[in-house]
């Protein structure tokens, strides 16, 4: 599982004891994700789970889409905040490209009741968002991105065709463990150059209002205008 970036174990433990506790569903999820070895970190810590659900909570979300589902606890937790606001209208669209990790995924979603209320599209996500553009395009109030660090320039104009006006976009992993911030790494390494590429545009793009956080790995969050 990912840790907040520059935190040490005691205030990583504190952090997680002021929060609310999760579900039992997301607990389980957590646990049993961290017992898969490396693959684990591609996994959202609990703080960036309850900033997710506060986040749905502040744009009053009831239809989000999620880009890099693994093995469900962010879906999760998005989507338990807008089921105790909108019960059963809450309507949550993921996607990924592992039957694998979304497999795990839906043993937490029946656990909290919830997986009827996920629509999972399996497959490239450039052609998975550019089906839901067609279908709910303009109406999606809020989209999280935790993918492929290539794909976020393309992730992030299909968010905006997908976002009504005051629609969330998060991305994560925007430190990419700090790496962003090193000139020879951005220029040896793909997956750094476009994060670094990406923090630059959003920060100067005129249709959103934004603010890179150092919140787990780094979130960058933009409002589309």
């Amino acid at each position: 599982m990912s840790s907040s970036f520059g935190l040490d174990a005691r205030l990583t433990a504190y952090i997680r004891n002021v929060n609310r506790a999760e579900h039992p569903a997301q607990s389980r999820c957590r646990l049993e994700t961290e017992a898969m070895g490396d693959v684990s970190v591609m996994q959202i810590s609990p703080e960036q789970g309850a900033f997710l659900q506060m986040c749905a909570r502040l744009v009053r979300a009831r239809t989000a889409v999620e880009i890099g589902v693994f093995t469900g606890y962010s879906a999760l937790a998005t989507l338990l905040a807008m089921v105790d606001m909108h019960g059963a209208a809450a309507r949550l669209y993921g996607c990924d490209i592992s039957d694998d990790y979304t497999g795990r995924a839906h043993s937490y979603w029946l656990e909290a009741g919830v997986d009827d209320q996920v629509e999972l599209r399996l497959g490239d996500a450039r052609e998975t968002l550019a089906g839901l553009v067609a279908e709910i395009g303009d109406t999606v109030d809020m989209v999280f991105i935790d993918a492929d660090k290539t794909g976020y320039d393309a992730y992030y104009e299909a968010a905006l065709q997908l976002l009504r006006p005051g629609g969330l976009v998060l991305f994560d992993n925007v430190l990419w463990s700090g790496s962003v911030a090193d000139p020879e790494r951005c220029a040896a390494d793909a997956d750094t150059a476009a994060l670094k590429a990406l923090a630059d545009k959003v920060r100067d793009d005129a249709r959103v209002d934004m603010a890179f956080t150092t919140i787990g790995d780094g979130i960058l969050m933009a409002i589309k205008r």
